[in-house]
């Protein structure tokens, strides 16, 4: 007779029979405890929510602030660029002056110190102009006190009065700012 294997089939153990009891009771009991759970749950992102709309806004505005800061910082630098070149150009047109006044009394033996005068005059103009300095239109226009300042009031036929009448010394802007305003005879 040959001798039947027997294989005993795996019979459940204690430990797991535990396990599964164990997981069981691990699980809510009742459909309240979920929803209250779910509530909890549900207040908690909303309050997360709202945390993170409210650093949102911060940072928002923290960006604008700086940008804004940063803005003025520029603002305030070309302010100040532009006054320190106004100063500076302010110093060199005393020198146009005299340069332009050699030049409406030059001698009529016009010799090469004349042209050499006149390229100086000149070159000193096209430096001036290429800073963004322009010289005031005065002659004929309505007196403006803002670009022209007045040191005689006459009377003269054929000129309306409040009219400039003669320059005396040129007046100059740099952009929107008078450097220099100009010195004028206006018709009474």
């Amino acid at each position: 007779m040959t001798e039947k294997k027997h294989h005993p089939q795996k019979e459940t153990q204690p430990d797991e029979v535990k396990e599964t009891q164990a997981g069981a009771e691990a699980m809510p009991e009742s459909v309240e405890q979920v929803n209250a759970e779910m509530e909890a749950l549900m207040k908690r992102l909303e309050e997360a929510e709202a945390k993170v709309a409210e650093h949102l806004d911060g940072w928002q505005r923290a960006q604008a602030e700086f940008i804004n800061y940063k803005n003025r910082v520029q603002r305030d630098q070309e302010t100040m660029k532009t006054l320190m070149k106004g100063d500076i150009i302010k110093k060199f047109l005393p020198v146009l002056d005299d340069l332009e006044r050699a030049l409406q009394n030059r001698p009529t033996d016009t010799g090469p110190w004349v042209s050499g005068i006149e390229l100086i005059q000149k070159k000193m103009q096209v430096i001036l102009e290429s800073e963004g300095v322009k010289r005031i239109e005065a002659e004929g226009q309505v007196f403006d006190p803002n670009f022209h300042e007045a040191i005689s009031h006459e009377t003269v036929e054929g000129v309306e009065s409040g009219h400039v009448i003669a320059v005396v010394q040129n007046g100059y802007t740099l952009g929107d700012r008078v450097v220099r305003p100009a010195l004028v005879r206006v018709a009474q």
